[in-house]
């Protein structure tokens, strides 16, 4: 299993292939579609994520002590961004998640292309998956 940030910089070296960012969206854009589905019963008020413009929702299940996410949005490149924040951070340990510097979201330059709304979602986004990893962490040690 690579480790977040071997993941991180396969993201960038992705997105390092592309110098204009319509090209970006594009593959931010594919990103969400590629990504699965969320299952109907997961889109409840209690996993959509506060402080996002779009509707955004997000699972977290803890299993064998990694957490794995999923996720949906009706936004396309919000969905993108979700599935990017997915890859990178599926699959790990609460405590590898807590730990994890999320660099390659300044690498590829996504924050300066984001609206304010959007780079708040964002923030949103990561503080949540965070939120997550925290309580499970806690449980787990509980």
């Amino acid at each position: 299993m690579a480790t977040i940030n071997e993941l991180q910089d396969e993201v960038i070296e992705e997105f390092s292939d592309f110098d204009d960012w319509m090209d970006r969206y594009q593959l931010l854009i594919d990103l969400g579609n590629e990504q699965e589905a969320l299952d109907n019963k997961y889109k409840t008020e209690s996993n959509l994520i506060d402080g996002c413009q779009s509707r955004v929702w997000l699972q977290a299940d803890y299993v064998d002590g990694l957490l794995h996410f999923s996720a949906e949005s009706d936004a396309l490149i919000v969905k993108g961004i979700v599935a990017l924040l997915i890859r990178v951070l599926d699959g790990h340990t609460p405590q590898e998640i807590l730990d994890a510097e999320l660099y390659f979201i300044d690498r590829i330059g996504l924050r300066d292309h984001l609206s304010p709304t959007r780079s708040n979602g964002l923030l949103a986004m990561i503080k949540q998956i965070k939120a997550y990893a925290l309580a499970y962490k806690m449980k787990g040690e509980a």
